[in-house]
C-alpha cells in the first residue's frame, strides 16, 4: 500500500525584499482554498516572519523541536505546530533568534520526513543565503521556487544561481517573477530579464497584483488570497497565482 507524502516546496530568494514571504502565504491560501492540508515551515530562522505576518502564538518552534529530537523527547509533529486555520500550520523559526545558530541542519531531514507523511503541502519559506540548511532543505524539496523582482542586482544574482544550477545539470527549480513588489521598478522587459539571466521566466505576478496598503494586511494577520475583497479585485493575479499552484501539483520529482 502507497503511503502519501506532502509535495514539498522552497520558496527563497537571491536577495532580500523579493516578496517572498508573501509568496509563501499566498500559496498556503491557494492551497487551503483547494481543501489541501499545509504545512508551512519557517526557515528563514533569523527573520521569524511567517509568525510575525499571521499575528500567530505559539509555544513551540523550530528549536525547541530540534531540541527535543537531539534529546530524544520528540513525541508527534503535531505537537509542535501552530494552527492558522482548517488547513493551514505552521512551524516557527526560534522566538529567541539566538537559538537559531543551535539548529543543527542533521535533524531537517528527520523534521521534513515526518511531517511529510501529515500533509499534503509542505511550503518553506527560506533566507537567500547558500547555508548548509537551505542546502540539505533543498535536497529534500520536489522544487525550489526563486522569486526575483525587476531590480539588476536581483537578475544579476539569479544568473549566477542559473549557472550553478546548470553546472549542476539540476533543473528542479522555478523562477517567479514579482511584477507587484516594486511597480516603479519595472523597467526591463521579459526579453532583457531572459537575456540578463540566461534562463526563463516560469511564472509572473502581475502589476495588478500591486497593493498599496500591503501592510494593514499583515497587521490584522491576514493571508491575500484568502481576502474576498482582494480575490475580486486582483482576479489576474489571483488567477496567476492559481496556475502556478496547479502546475507544482502535476510535476512530479524526477
Amino acid at each position: 500500500m502507497a503511503i502519501n507524502k506532502a509535495k514539498i516546496f522552497a520558496v527563497t530568494s537571491v536577495k532580500g525584499g523579493t516578496g517572498k514571504t508573501t509568496m509563501v502565504l499566498n500559496l498556503a491560501g491557494i492551497f487551503s482554498l483547494q481543501k489541501k492540508k499545509v504545512l508551512i515551515v519557517d526557515l528563514d530562522l533569523y527573520g521569524s516572519a511567517i509568525a510575525a505576518s499571521l499575528n500567530l502564538k505559539y509555544k513551540h518552534d523550530l528549536y525547541t523541536l530540534a531540541d527535543d529530537l537531539q534529546n530524544n523527547k520528540f513525541d508527534f509533529i503535531e505537537k509542535y505546530v501552530t494552527k492558522y486555520n482548517d488547513f493551514i500550520d505552521v512551524l516557527p523559526a526560534p522566538k529567541d533568534l539566538r537559538n537559531a545558530n543551535h539548529i543543527d541542519s542533521k535533524f531537517l531531514h528527520i523534521i521534513l520526513s515526518k511531517a511529510s507523511m501529515k500533509y499534503d503541502i509542505m511550503l518553506i519559506d527560506t533566507n537567500h543565503f547558500l547555508s548548509e540548511i537551505n542546502l540539505v532543505t533543498f535536497d529534500q524539496c520536489d522544487e525550489i521556487l526563486y522569486v526575483i523582482t525587476n531590480d539588476p542586482i536581483d537578475l544579476k544574482n539569479m544568473k549566477s544561481m542559473v549557472a550553478i544550477y546548470k553546472n549542476m545539470k539540476n533543473k528542479n527549480y522555478k523562477i517567479i517573477l514579482n511584477e507587484a513588489k516594486d511597480i516603479q521598478r519595472n523597467y526591463f522587459s521579459n526579453i532583457d530579464i531572459k537575456n540578463i539571466i540566461k534562463d526563463n521566466i516560469d511564472y509572473t505576478v502581475p502589476n495588478h497584483f500591486y497593493i498599496k496598503n500591503i501592510d494593514k494586511y499583515v497587521l490584522d494577520g491576514e493571508i491575500l488570497t484568502l481576502n474576498t475583497k482582494i480575490r475580486n479585485s486582483r482576479k489576474k493575479g489571483i488567477k496567476n497565482l492559481e496556475m502556478l499552484a496547479n502546475n507544482l501539483l502535476k510535476d512530479k520529482k524526477d
